[in-house]
């Protein structure tokens, strides 16, 4: 964490790009969320980062199909301490791609891929993240007073 802490007017702690890369790399499940028939989507996926990338693994439905038209879409992820009301959540915009056999032949040998849900023909599907920005719930004695 950071020496100097940002806050936004809701008194969270703000999250720069490279601790907002660590907290999505700490967790296994997020949100995809992206556009169907016209109206927003949100499916929760299993993910594995790899550098700026999100990497996924996804059946030939409304997510695959995103990817192969390159959409932008925003992906989510968080972690909340209910019993301590702390927590942190980051969200990450970028477009979709599908990855090429060869891609898809790496990434499963050097990534730890595996689908929670049993697939036929799992395709891997990425998402380059083009912003990321989070906030952390911290402490109350840690946070700014009101003005």
């Amino acid at each position: 964490m950071s020496t100097s802490q940002e806050f936004d007017h809701s008194r969270l702690q703000i999250l720069g790009p490279v601790e907002c890369l660590g907290l999505l790399g700490s967790v296994p499940l997020g949100r995809l969320v992206y556009t169907y028939a016209g109206l927003p989507a949100i499916r929760l996926v299993n993910f594995v980062l790899d550098d700026d990338t999100i990497v996924l693994s996804t059946g030939q439905g409304d997510k695959f199909r995103a990817a192969e038209r390159g959409d932008v879409v925003a992906f989510e992820a968080d972690a909340v301490d209910l019993e301590r009301h702390l927590g942190w959540t980051v969200t990450a915009i970028g477009h979709l791609s599908v990855a090429t056999v060869e891609e898809s032949t790496e990434l499963r040998h050097t990534l730890p891929m595996h689908s929670w849900l049993p697939m036929d023909d799992p395709q891997l599907v990425r998402m380059g993240i083009e912003s990321v920005h989070g906030r952390r719930l911290v402490p109350w004695g840690q946070r700014p007073r009101s003005r």
